[in-house]
């Protein structure tokens, strides 16, 4: 009867303590502060930039920063939906972020930046970042901006003497614009005008910012009869990629990108910015940030490293001969 009661008393004080021990826990982790939030933004796909994500988780790991233990990064990944921009960008601003990422999207820099003041943003932005405001100088970036410029306007020549190059008898140009994309399509339209009457090219804009217009602008390059196809850099459309490489090969057209993505999905080539190489930067500047450095502190960047891509199972499907000049100066060749 004794032993009985004994039991009794010992198993009530065990549980008594086993009680008090969860309480302490769940204490414990209440009174735990809430990670840092950074958050992306990018108005393509997840799919459209596989590579260039794991180069950005790579530029945040490589300094310290990992996603789960001392930071949390919410993706956000529009689709090409521009308009949902401004809800988006309000949410994490009055949630106060700890940093806002927006890398290879000027429109989703400059939401940023006009909707806060205080929250740093790192930007990867294709314009000259001062010219569009986000920034008082490179060297000194005097606000809570700074980031990557990288080039594709500035390479918009290149890319279209490469695609006369591989395709010396295209002389009407359709080049493809989203105007939904602001300054960028802008200044590919100014661009490629100037571009093409120093080599004697005529150009004809066509624009598209929804699936359907995509498939109405090609229809529009067959009714009249257009030689090659020059698609701007824009989000929207690389996430399209897919839909590119379909009605390219349907309709049997040469067509130049700025990113080497929608050559591995079957376009004829593409030469540009490495996109992994900026997003690796966005990354380090995003747990520079995170760690104490003031966005002021942190001059912008610009890139220096681009990709020449040619895709010759394409160019075969074709009947287009590519010259062995062209040929050895690819960064990178599909067989």
């Amino acid at each position: 009867m004794i032993s009985s009661i004994v039991r009794r008393r010992f198993l009530s004080a065990l549980g008594g303590a086993a009680a008090a021990a969860l309480l302490r826990s769940r204490v414990g982790r209440a009174q735990q502060p809430a990670l840092p939030v950074v958050g992306f933004v990018n108005v393509a796909s997840p799919e459209t930039y596989a590579r260039e994500m794991a180069a950005f988780r790579k530029g945040l790991n490589e300094t310290g920063i990992i996603d789960g233990q001392n930071v949390t990064v919410e993706y956000h990944w529009l689709e090409g939906h521009y308009d949902r921009l401004p809800a988006l960008i309000a949410d994490l601003v009055r949630r106060r972020v700890a940093v806002i990422a927006t890398p290879a999207s000027s429109q989703a820099a400059l939401a940023t930046k006009a909707a806060t003041a205080t929250i740093p943003i790192v930007f990867g932005v294709s314009q000259d970042p001062v010219q569009l405001g986000l920034v008082s100088s490179l060297a000194r970036p005097g606000g809570n901006a700074t980031g990557v410029n990288f080039f594709t306007q500035e390479v918009t020549a290149k890319r279209l003497r490469l695609l006369h190059d591989l395709v010396p008898k295209a002389v009407r140009i359709a080049v493809l614009v989203n105007p939904a994309g602001g300054p960028s399509a802008q200044a590919t339209i100014r661009d490629v005008k100037e571009a093409a009457s120093a080599v004697g090219l005529q150009i004809r804009i066509l624009t598209a910012g929804t699936i359907g217009e995509i498939d109405a602008a090609f229809a529009t390059f067959g009714q009249e009869r257009l030689d090659a196809l020059f698609v701007a850099p824009d989000a929207f459309f690389t996430s399209r990629r897919v839909q590119f490489a379909t009605l390219t090969a349907r309709d049997r057209i040469p067509a130049t990108y700025s990113q080497r993505d929608l050559v591995d999905s079957g376009g004829l080539m593409s030469y540009g910015t490495d996109l992994a190489d900026m997003f690796y930067q966005v990354g380090i500047y995003a747990a520079s940030i995170l760690k104490g450095t003031k966005p002021a502190d942190l001059p912008v960047l610009q890139s220096t490293k681009f990709e020449f891509a040619i895709n010759l199972q394409t160019a075969r499907a074709l009947g287009i001969e590519v010259p062995p000049a062209v040929l050895s100066i690819a960064d990178e060749v599909i067989e």
